[in-house]
C-alpha cells in the first residue's frame, strides 16, 4: 500500500483466506488488519471486503534498496542515497569487507577457529553461582558503573597476578563485551584518521578493521616463527598505536621472545605510541607455565592489556576486559558508558564469585588438559593422514594451529577449503590474514585449524579426510 503496489479502492484478501496462504492463526492477520484500519491504510466495515483507503494515506513512500537480499545469512549492500548520509566512519563500515558468520557449523567436522565446545563449560558451577546471584536481593535494580562490578575488578586483580603475571591495581580494569570491544574503544580512543597502526602480518583480522573502521592506515610487519618482527618496526614517529599478541601470536603461533619485547617497548617509548596487547588464548600453554604478559615489564605505561572468557568459557558470554595505564582510566570508563552503560551485572557477580572460590582456575586447568589431548590428537593424525611434507605450526599454546601443504600453493586455498567442504570438512584459508595477496603465488598454501570445539574422534576423522582431499585435489 505505502509503494502502490496496492491501489487505492483495490480488495485486500480476507482475514481467513490470507491465514491459510500463510500458514499463521487468523487472529494475527486480524489484529493485523485492525492495526492498519486504525492508521488509515484500509477500509473496513462489517460483512464487506476490506479495501485500501481512498484516497491514499499520505505516507512516506517505502522502496526497496537495491543490492539488499532479505534472507538471513545474505549480504546486505547499501544503497548510494544511504552512502552519501552516513558519516566518515559509516561510510568506512559500508565499505569494509567482513567475513561471514555462518548460522551453523560449515561442515559435519567444522576445525573452526574461535569455537569451543559447548561441553566443555562448568554449566552445573555457574548455575548454581548464577541462582545464587539472582537471588541475592538489591534494593533497587538501576545502572552501575561503567568499568564494571568492583567485586569482578578485584577478582580479576588478584587472577591476572596469579595467572598471567600482571601488575595492577583494580581501578586499572575495565570490563567489556568482549575482546572486540576493547579493540573498538582503543581504537575511537587513541586513533585519528590518517594515523599509522603497527599490524601483525599476517594478523587478527576483526582487530584490523576495527582500526581501519576510524580511518587509520594500517603498518604491516613481519611476523616469523618469534612472532613480531620488532627490526622491522617503523621508525618515521608517524604510528600511534601497535596491536600485537605476543604470547601467542594470531595466526601463526609465534611466541615474542623477551629481547623482541624489550625492543617493542623501548619503541613505544621513543614514538609515544601505545601497544594493544591481545591476550587472547594465553591461559592455555602446554608442557609448561604460560608466558608472562607483555604489560608485566612494562615500566612506562605504553601496554593496553585485553583479556577475554571467550576461550576458557564462551564466546557467546561476550565478557572481556582492558587493563588501563592509569592516565587513560577516565577517558576509557566514559566511552564505556557512552557506548553500553556497562557489562551485563549478573554476568559479572557470577565470574566474580567463582574466580574468588577458585572454581574457576579450576574450571581453566580441566579445560587445559581436554584440549592438550585434542592437540596431541590432531599431531598425530597429521602424521599419520597428511603428505611427509606438511608442517604444523603454533602448537606450544593456544586453540589452533596452522597446517602447511606445501604441495598446493596460497592461490590453491579458496578451492582446497571448498573440496575439503564438500567432503564434510570445514578448513579455513590463512591467506586473507595477510595485509596483501602479493607473494601468494610463491607461497605454500596454509590453513588455520580450530580443534577446541571437536572430539579427539572428531579430530581423528576430520584429519583422515582432508589426507583423501589433498591426495584428490593433487
Amino acid at each position: 500500500m505505502a509503494d502502490g503496489s496496492l491501489t487505492a479502492g483495490a480488495r485486500v484478501p480476507s482475514t481467513r483466506a490470507l491465514a491459510s496462504d500463510l500458514g499463521i492463526s487468523r487472529t494475527t492477520v486480524t489484529a493485523a488488519f485492525e492495526q492498519l484500519a486504525a492508521e488509515g491504510f484500509l477500509l473496513t466495515s462489517s460483512g464487506r471486503a476490506a479495501r485500501v483507503a481512498t484516497p491514499p494515506v499520505a505516507t512516506p513512500v517505502v522502496r526497496p534498496v537495491p543490492g539488499r537480499r532479505g534472507k538471513a545469512g545474505r549480504s546486505m549492500s547499501l544503497s548510494a542515497s544511504l552512502s552519501v548520509s552516513l558519516s566518515g566512519y559509516g561510510r568506512r563500515v559500508a565499505a569494509t569487507e567482513m567475513p561471514a558468520i555462518p548460522a551453523s557449523p560449515a561442515a559435519a567436522i567444522d576445525f573452526r577457529y574461535g569455537a569451543v565446545a559447548s561441553r566443555d563449560f562448568p554449566t552445573l558451577v555457574w548455575r548454581r553461582a548464577y541462582q545464587a546471584e539472582l537471588l541475592r536481593r538489591q534494593p533497587s535494580l538501576f545502572y552501575v558503573a561503567p568499568e564494571g562490578e568492583a567485586s569482578l575488578r578485584r577478582a580479576l586483580q588478584g587472577y591476572l597476578r596469579r595467572a598471567r603475571g600482571l601488575v595492577c591495581d583494580a581501578e586499572q580494569i575495565v570490563v567489556v563485551h568482549g575482546s572486540q570491544q576493547g579493540i573498538d574503544l582503543c581504537a575511537r580512543l587513541l586513533l585519528e584518521p590518517g594515523d599509522d597502526f603497527v599490524f601483525e602480518d599476517p594478523g587478527y583480522l576483526m582487530a584490523r578493521r576495527g582500526f581501519e573502521a576510524v580511518g587509520a592506515r594500517m603498518a604491516p610487519v613481519r611476523v616469523d616463527a618469534h612472532g613480531l618482527d620488532t627490526a622491522s618496526l617503523p621508525q618515521d614517529g608517524r604510528a600511534r598505536l601497535a596491536f600485537v599478541t605476543p604470547s601467542h601470536q594470531f595466526p601463526l603461533g609465534g611466541v615474542l621472545p623477551v629481547a623482541r619485547r624489550m625492543a617493542l617497548l623501548q619503541w613505544a617509548q621513543r614514538n609515544r605510541a601505545w601497544v594493544v596487547e591481545d591476550d587472547y588464548d594465553g591461559e592455555f600453554r602446554y608442557g609448561q607455565r604460560p608466558i608472562d604478559a607483555l604489560q608485566s615489564i612494562d615500566t612506562d605505561g605504553r601496554v593496553i592489556y585485553i583479556g577475554t572468557f571467550s576461550k576458557a568459557l564462551s564466546p557467546q558470554l561476550r565478557l572481556g576486559y582492558l587493563v588501563l595505564p592509569v592516565e587513560l582510566v577516565p577517558v576509557f570508563r566514559h566511552a564505556k558508558r557512552l557506548a553500553d552503560r556497562h557489562a551485563p551485572v549478573l554476568d559479572q557477580r557470577v565470574l566474580a564469585s567463582l574466580i574468588d572460590s577458585g572454581a574457576y582456575e579450576r574450571h581453566v586447568r580441566r579445560v587445559r588438559r581436554e584440549n592438550e589431548r585434542r592437540r596431541a590428537e590432531l599431531l598425530a593424525a597429521v602424521a599419520r593422514n597428511l603428505p611427509s611434507d606438511a608442517r604444523v605450526d603454533g602448537t606450544a599454546a593456544g586453540l589452533h594451529v596452522v597446517l602447511w601443504l606445501p604441495g598446493l600453493k596460497a592461490v590453491d586455498e579458496e578451492a582446497f577449503a571448498d573440496a575439503a567442504r564438500q567432503k564434510g570438512v570445514g578448513v579455513y584459508p590463512l591467506s586473507p590474514l595477510f595485509a596483501s595477496r602479493k607473494g601468494a603465488k610463491a607461497r605454500a598454501a596454509g590453513f588455520i585449524l580450530g580443534y577446541a570445539g571437536l572430539t579427539v574422534a572428531e579430530i581423528d576423522e576430520g584429519v583422515r579426510v582432508l589426507g583423501q582431499a589433498v591426495r584428490e585435489f593433487a
